[in-house]
This record gives structure tokens, C-alpha cells and sequence, in this order.
């Protein structure tokens, strides 16, 4: 992990200024919206329910990938005077472990609260604070756990070709860091979009056996694909090519969700848990699927 002294090729200065420019503004909006969010959830007494406490977590996963997205702006306005990461190596390490495991929760949070929705509304038995607590440790040590495991030798984190931000490195090809990408992709992205779809689903059909309204419970799972799918899709691509057939700047517009949280999903899914937090709490449909 060379820290270089000159601009990635491919990128002048203006188009570094303009990603830092972008990425600070986009981190701030981020910021805002889920502190408002955690905010609701610590003043307001209604909204202390276990089913909230899910979107909670959502919101401080979210706040983490916009802290990362804030680091991300910095390095990148400073990578135009300084012409190299100001972090260092453990800065780098310590920058993709931290953007990488709140992606993670955010992805596996999102079907969290998708199953939690399911099990409200489709059992005879209410989501209990046991239950919801559960469900929040096993997402962020999961993420945790899959975050950390590059750390330890399985995967890789590096620079990305900007040189402003640090993720998974997909451009080694090796069978290590093919097998971690894999192995990731299918536990905390393709099982979560399954959870995730299959519960809204789920809930569909009871909802129209019980007369109410249909609602569009696809929603939820398109969005997650439309955030976390070009990321996926990169990783899984670049683990069976050559990643020279990508140019940088490809790359950079595909890979939004751990140095980018930033470019794509900011815009999406931080504004989500300030939507819930919006409505009214015993109205369970207006509720379902913000």
C-alpha cells in the first residue's frame, strides 16, 4: 500500500476536489438525517418499542457509513494538496474495517427489520425487547466478525483507485480474496435480500387475506438491491476477471457502499429511518413499509 504523491491516472484535480466536494455533502446530509432519527427514538417515549429499536440500529449502522463517508471527503480534499492518503497504513485498515462492518449492518439491519415486521404481523405473538436486542448483537457482531476477518488474512482491505478511501481490495484475483468475496457476498448480501423479500412477501399475502389495502411490499428489497447490488456485482465480477478491464473511474461510480456509502446509498437508504420515525407508531400500515 504505497502511499503515491501523484493524482491516480485518469483524474485531475478537479475531479478530486469535486468527489470530496460531493462525498462532504452527502456525509452531512447522512449525518443529519439519522441523528435526527436517534434523537426521536432516545426523546420520544412512543417510539421506544422493540420494532424501533431495529430501526435504531439501522440509523447508527447508517451514521457509521456516513462517518466513513466524512473521512472519505477529508482525504479527498486533502489528496489534492497532499497528494497521498494522510492516514497512513493502519489508518487504511482501520478506515475499511470500520466502513465495511457498518455497510454490513446496515445491509443484514435492513432484513432484521424486515423479519421483525413479518413476525409482528404474521404470528399470533408480538416482537418482545428479548427478542429485538437479540437480533441487533447477532447483526453487528456478525458484521463485525465479517469485517474484521480481512484483518486476520482472509481478504484484503487496500486503496481504492482514487486513492481517498479504503475497502476490500478486489484486484488481487488470488484464491483467497476470491473465496472471501464469495463466501461475503453470499452471507451478508444474497441471504439478506432473500430475508428480506420473502418477508415483505409474506406479509403481503396476510395483509389481502385480511381485507386491508394492498401495499407495495417490494420496495424495501429493490431498494437494497439498487444500494448494495452495483457493489456486489463489482466484487463478484473483478473476484473472476482481470480488473484491468474496468477503467478507475468505472470503478469508482460502481462502488458505493463502503467508501462511498457516500454516492449511492446515502441518498437512499439514511433518509429510510428518518421516514419511520415519522410516523405515528400505532399506525401499523402507514408504519409497514417506510
Amino acid at each position: 500500500m504505497a502511499k503515491s504523491r501523484s493524482l491516480p491516472t485518469g483524474f485531475g484535480e478537479l475531479e478530486v476536489l469535486a468527489v470530496g466536494i460531493v462525498l462532504l455533502v452527502e456525509a452531512l446530509i447522512g449525518l443529519s438525517l439519522n441523528g435526527w432519527s436517534i434523537l426521536s427514538f432516545c426523546k420520544n417515549p412512543e417510539l421506544q418499542t422493540p420494532g424501533h429499536l431495529l430501526v435504531l440500529s439501522l440509523a447508527l449502522a447508517d451514521s457509521g457509513i456516513s462517518l466513513n463517508a466524512l473521512v472519505a471527503a477529508t482525504s479527498s480534499l486533502l489528496r489534492v494538496s497532499h497528494r497521498h492518503w494522510p492516514y497512513g497504513p493502519d489508518g487504511c485498515q482501520a478506515h475499511g474495517f470500520q466502513g465495511f462492518a457498518t455497510a454490513l449492518a446496515s445491509i443484514c439491519g435492513s432484513a432484521a427489520i424486515a423479519w421483525g415486521r413479518y413476525y409482528d404481523h404474521c404470528t399470533r405473538s408480538r416482537l418482545a425487547w428479548n427478542m429485538a436486542v437479540t437480533l441487533v448483537l447477532f447483526v453487528w457482531l456478525s458484521s463485525a466478525f465479517w469485517a474484521a476477518l480481512p484483518l486476520l488474512g482472509w481478504g484484503h482491505y487496500d486503496y481504492e483507485p482514487l486513492g481517498t478511501c479504503c475497502t476490500l481490495d478486489y484486484s488481487r484475483g488470488d484464491r483467497n480474496c476470491t473465496s472471501f468475496l464469495f463466501t461475503m457476498a453470499f452471507f451478508n448480501f444474497i441471504l439478506p435480500l432473500f430475508i428480506t423479500h420473502t418477508s415483505y412477501r409474506l406479509m403481503e399475502q396476510k395483509l389481502r387475506k385480511t381485507g386491508h389495502p394492498q401495499v407495495n411490499t417490494t420496495l424495501p428489497a429493490r431498494t437494497l438491491l439498487l444500494c448494495w447490488g452495483p457493489y456486489a456485482l463489482l466484487y463478484l465480477y473483478t473476484a473472476i476477471m482481470d480488473v484491468t478491464s474496468i477503467s478507475p473511474k468505472l470503478q469508482m461510480v460502481q462502488t458505493p457502499p463502503v467508501p462511498r456509502a457516500g454516492t449511492f446509498s446515502i441518498s437512499v437508504s439514511l433518509s429510510h429511518p428518518s421516514l419511520f420515525f415519522a410516523s405515528l407508531p400505532n399506525d401499523s400500515l402507514s408504519s409497514l413499509f417506510l
